[in-house]
């Protein structure tokens, strides 16, 4: 009987979301009718500035991915420019100084009310004003930071002005950060006595099959002038909005002070947050004082158990994980950095459909809605909270590096307050290549830190990136020692497989996780980032060894910056290229204009998926057989492939002007034998080699079906085939979301897409331009592609395809009713389709 009841409630709860919140329960998004001017002029702060000539917009914004005036040929196009300070490390993109500025009236239920204003995230070096008051200066671009407004607000039903700078000067990241305020703002009213702002932690010591023990830290602020008895209550909700279970507790709360109540309560029945089934409970947490409620706060969480051992590896609810993961940076792509919901949450769809279990961020805290997203879908998170401590790195002149002594302890406890209630994260990353990892001041910092981490929350492992940097070459793996020390799970970075790389001390590196594990026998290992050429060796050591927990490619989705890293070049036959070189040629060369995108990724930048991404599901065994095509290599040339690169491939039978000269085509099975057939008829055969997953081809190409069958001896155990496509004839609309919210926030992502007499895409065309015509409620947000090399407008209503697909992002204007995208294009069949807002 008890298991029936745990599944109905399992049906039950999977099809009824709960909600959850960007910041706090209390608080109501302060995103709309802000102004926004580019100026590096003081005084704008003043509340008599006058900025009617200023832009209206919503927020989230990001300025640096708006068109450049003055399209220089060559030298500027849609938001790129050639005199970026960045260069080819933030993707050609240009920075400043940007003012945004909003006057806002408070009605009187704000009186008597402590009122907060936070802001997830600003690009960068923020400051904030309020009635020409300066609330203060927040220097990193990632952390959530809040003020109270309070003591400098106009009486109510007078106008307020709030004023924000942000500044992206000089070289101050090695990928592209966007610019302003790119991510949600918060305000929030509260009673002088309440729960403060991140001051919930929801913890699950202990699950048993019929109980679950939820502990409940609640920090109760009193801002008044005398000390004040308050009942805490404590309600756990489940996913249905019932409460499962409930406790008090009296707590006496000094003047100006803050007091921590906990608080134990048991979960009958629970039921878990997994990967498959993400279920969501919430922690209502109530103040009251003489029967009156002060306070009321409401923080989602998950029912789950985390274990790190160094004998059976990592296990979530008890059972062993395995991570498939994949490295992401911030940003969405023609969005630029902007950090609305919706995207964020695609995002997280696109790469849980691709196959992965896990994100490593990096190399920064990311938004509230992703690891929102991350919670509800069911994706592993790994954190990652710097790049650089105190010294700076490759030219990154004005990074984050020079305000680090005096905040990282800040910074820290604002990712760790802000984000330590949500189930998906799993474990805490301090840093990434860190050049003083092997000093002292990296012995020190390193504690220092994981210290911190530990402080405010027990319950997860802690890590960080590990690599023999050029500033480190002069030591031995020993010194490091210390450093490794402070960490429950080492994290390498490129030390297991792939190219040989300069930046490896050593060729013992290819054994460290088993050197390291034999002297430290408790501690977990995995590959924090990955080369995709290494994937089948790092998920062989996964499987073979219970103490590697599985690894991050590089990278998971292409992003905005580091231009070309992962790109292939053609170059003459007899062109000799050292490959201990290969990693210093492609990642640092200054130049790779018109490329912008790092062309790495194993998505594209609008979300399709690549050659790597197949690839990599035959390595993790999520797919039995994946058929790929070589593109055609002229004569005389080869391709130069970066580490981080993959053979440029395509899911594509369809060569037109190829007609009977050879196509390499790859076969990526776990299957002992592949046989190809070309229109039914068996053209060749081929055992794929010890130890690899790979059959290679050489086929004269001719139209038609092309199939790879997989045979464990005379069973087949899978089959992938490609066909011809015809020419294109016509444009199909696909949106992922028909009815969307009228809110401003909400998106609709519309794929587009060129097809032939068939039906299929043709992912050959790179060269037709579409025209978009939009009508009714609904604003253009973004237009894209895949193209590494298209320059143009992310914002104009007309783009090029690229192999065959684009991309278009509507996003909602705030009244009810419906939006009508119309594409055209030259000799094709027009496509319409209706987006219903409400």
């Amino acid at each position: 009987m008890n298991k029936f009841i745990a599944f109905v409630q399992t049906l039950v709860y999977s099809v009824i979301a709960i909600t959850t919140f960007g910041q706090d329960s209390r608080a109501v998004l302060f995103d709309a009718d802000w102004r926004f001017k580019k100026d590096s002029l003081t005084g704008l702060e003043n509340p008599t500035y006058k900025d009617d000539r200023w832009r209206n917009l919503n927020l989230p914004h990001d300025w640096s991915i708006e068109d450049l005036p003055g399209q220089l040929a060559g030298q500027v196009m849609g938001p790129f420019t050639k005199a970026s300070v960045g260069k080819a490390a933030t993707g050609y993109t240009e920075g400043g100084v940007g003012w945004y500025r909003k006057t806002f009236t408070l009605d009187k239920s704000y009186q008597g009310k402590q009122t907060y204003i936070t802001f997830d995230g600003v690009y960068m070096d923020a400051d904030v004003w309020i009635n020409g008051h300066h609330l203060g200066n927040h220097p990193y671009g990632y952390t959530a930071f809040s003020y109270n407004l309070t003591d400098f607000l106009q009486p109510t039903d007078q106008p307020n002005v709030i004023a924000v700078r942000a500044k992206n000067l000089g070289k101050n990241s090695r990928w592209y950060a966007g610019a302003g305020i790119y991510r949600h703002v918060w305000l929030m009213a509260v009673n002088p006595v309440h729960t403060a702002i991140n001051g919930t932690f929801v913890t699950t010591p202990s699950i048993t099959p019929g109980a679950a023990q939820v502990l409940v830290e609640s920090s109760v602020e009193n801002m008044t002038a005398q000390p004040k008895t308050v009942e805490v209550r404590v309600d756990v909700l489940n996913p249905s909005g019932q409460v499962v279970a409930s406790q008090k507790q009296s707590v006496m709360v000094a003047t100006m002070s803050t007091r921590s109540s906990t608080q134990q309560l048991t979960v009958k029945m629970p039921v878990l947050w997994t990967l498959e089934k993400p279920i969501l409970y919430s922690a209502r947490v109530t103040l009251l004082s003489e029967g009156k409620m002060l306070d009321q706060t409401r923080t989602p969480f998950g029912i789950r158990s985390l274990e790190f051992n160094g004998q059976k590896g990592f296990l979530l609810n008890g059972n062993v994980v395995k991570i498939k993961g994949g490295c992401i940076h911030h940003d969405n792509g023609p969005l630029g950095a902007v950090a609305l919901d919706r995207a964020e949450e695609r995002k997280i769809e696109l790469l849980k459909k691709a196959g992965y279990n896990a994100i490593r961020l990096s190399h920064n805290p990311s938004s509230s809605a992703l690891l929102n997203a991350c919670d509800r879908l069911g994706m592993l998170v790994v954190t990652d909270a710097f790049d650089m401590w105190e010294k700076e790195k490759l030219g990154v002149s004005n990074g984050y590096h020079r305000f680090f002594k005096e905040w990282w302890k800040k910074d820290i406890d604002a990712i760790m307050l802000r984000d330590r209630n949500h189930p998906s994260i799993i474990i805490w990353g301090i840093g990434n290549e860190i050049w003083e990892a092997a000093d002292t001041s990296g012995h020190r910092i390193a504690k220092q830190l994981a210290d911190e981490v530990r402080r405010l929350d027990p319950t997860r492992a802690v890590t960080e990136a590990m690599l023999y940097l050029p500033q480190q070459i002069k030591y031995k793996w020993e010194a490091f020692g210390p450093h490794l020390a402070n960490l429950d799970v080492d994290g390498y970075n490129y030390f297991i497989g792939g190219p040989y790389d300069p930046m490896q001390r050593d060729s013992a590196t290819t054994h460290r996780y088993e050197t390291e594990h034999a002297q430290h026998p408790n501690k977990l290992y995995m590959s924090t980032e990955s080369y995709p050429s290494a994937a089948l060796e790092n998920w062989n050591a996964a499987e073979k060894y219970s103490y590697v927990i599985g690894g991050f490619s590089w990278t998971a989705m292409d992003y905005i910056g580091e231009a070309n890293i992962g790109g292939p070049s053609l170059v003459a036959q007899a062109t000799k290229i050292p490959k201990g070189l290969m990693s210093l040629v492609f990642f640092f060369k200054p130049e790779s204009w018109p490329v912008f995108n790092a062309h790495c990724g194993d998505l594209d930048l609008i979300g399709n998926r690549k050659a790597a991404s197949y690839y990599q599901n035959v390595v993790w065994r999520n797919s039995p057989i994946e058929l790929l095509v070589h593109r055609p290599i002229p004569e005389g040339m080869k391709e130069a492939r970066s580490p981080w690169g993959f053979p440029d491939e395509l899911k594509s039978w369809s060569w037109s002007g190829q007609e009977g000269k050879p196509m390499q085509v790859s076969v990526y099975t776990r299957a002992k034998r592949v046989r190809l057939e070309l229109n039914g008829k068996t053209i060749a055969e081929q055992t794929v080699p010890e130890g690899s997953i790979t059959a290679t081809f050489d086929i004269p190409y001719q139209s038609g079906t092309l199939t790879a069958h997989g045979f464990d001896g005379e069973k087949e155990v899978g089959t992938s085939s490609l066909s011809t496509t015809g020419k294109p004839v016509a444009i199909r609309l696909v949106a992922d979301r028909t009815t969307i919210k009228a809110d401003q926030q909400d998106l609709s992502y519309v794929q587009v897409e060129l097809v032939d007499q068939a039906g299929q895409v043709v992912p050959w065309d790179n060269d037709t331009e579409i025209t978009y015509q939009l009508t009714g409620n609904a604003s253009l947000a973004g237009v894209g592609n895949g193209s590494p090399v298209d320059l143009s407008s992310f914002q104009q209503a007309h783009k090029k395809v690229y192999e065959g697909r684009g991309l278009v992002i509507l996003r909602a204007s705030g009244q009810k009713g419906v939006a009508t995208l119309t594409a055209t294009a030259r000799g094709m069949k027009a496509a319409k389709i209706a987006i219903t807002t409400r």
